[in-house]
């Protein structure tokens, strides 16, 4: 016959299960976690909707600008070609000052030809512009542009005019080894428009300069061929002269 078991003490029991419990997983606060996710949720929210509000405030005082001018339907020859992204573009010499009218402050894939007539910005995804070789002022290598900070000679910049604006806007191309050579192109056809226009005003000066030396001449009487009498017609002013 097989003896009883004796039943276990109830101390052992509670020692046991003590025991188990220091080895059972913890419990997932929930309530926590759930709390610090919307409260990320609302300060991101939050940073977005001043971003929107900013950016609608600078639209709103960038109104004035007029609308971006187009490609003519006859650009001229191809002069250079440059595939790259367009970071912004901003009031010229103020990095940060960012302008966003007409689709300026979206950034892009863009396509930049460089004609005999000006600069065809086509842009994917945003709104293309063209720059006629007059409003064109100029390019530089530089490293920042609406708070977008490259490597230093990694961005190409037009300075170029619109409405009364000087504007800068930034490039960057597939290839930065391609910028030194669109600056100096740039910067040579806004040489010689600069010296058309200043050889156009010289010669509008010249012409004038010689209209009031005609008309200072016409005002004169001619003097006489004929040495004997210019010395009598002086020699009567002098005596009619004489007190």
């Amino acid at each position: 016959m097989t003896p009883a078991t004796a039943p276990t003490p109830p101390a052992v029991l509670a020692a046991a299960l003590a025991e188990s419990g220091k080895h059972s997983a913890k419990v997932t606060d929930w309530t926590d976690r759930i709390g610090w996710i919307v409260g990320l949720a609302l300060v991101v929210g939050l940073i977005y909707w001043l971003m929107r509000q900013g950016w609608q405030w600078r639209r709103t005082l960038q109104g004035g600008l007029p609308a971006l001018p187009q490609a003519p339907a006859d650009p001229g020859a191809e002069l250079l070609v440059l595939d790259g992204r367009y970071h912004g573009s901003t009031t010229a010499g103020q990095w940060l000052d960012r302008i966003v009218a007409h689709g300026l402050g979206v950034r892009s894939k863009v396509r930049l030809t460089l004609t005999e007539r000006g600069l065809d910005v086509d842009r994917i995804g945003a709104p293309g512009f063209f720059v006629p070789v007059a409003a064109l002022r100029g390019a530089r290598l530089d490293r920042a542009i609406a708070g977008k900070v490259l490597p230093e000679g990694g961005l190409l910049v037009v300075t170029w005019e619109h409405g009364g604006t000087l504007i800068d806007s930034g490039f960057r191309g597939e290839h930065a080894a391609d910028h030194p050579a669109w600056v100096a192109r740039i910067d040579a056809l806004t040489g010689a428009t600069a010296s058309e226009a200043t050889g156009s005003g010289a010669a509008a000066e010249g012409t004038t300069g010689d209209l009031a030396v005609a008309a200072t001449d016409r005002r004169q009487p001619p003097a006489p061929r004929d040495p004997e009498r210019a010395a009598a017609l002086a020699d009567q002013h002098n005596k009619e002269g004489a007190p």
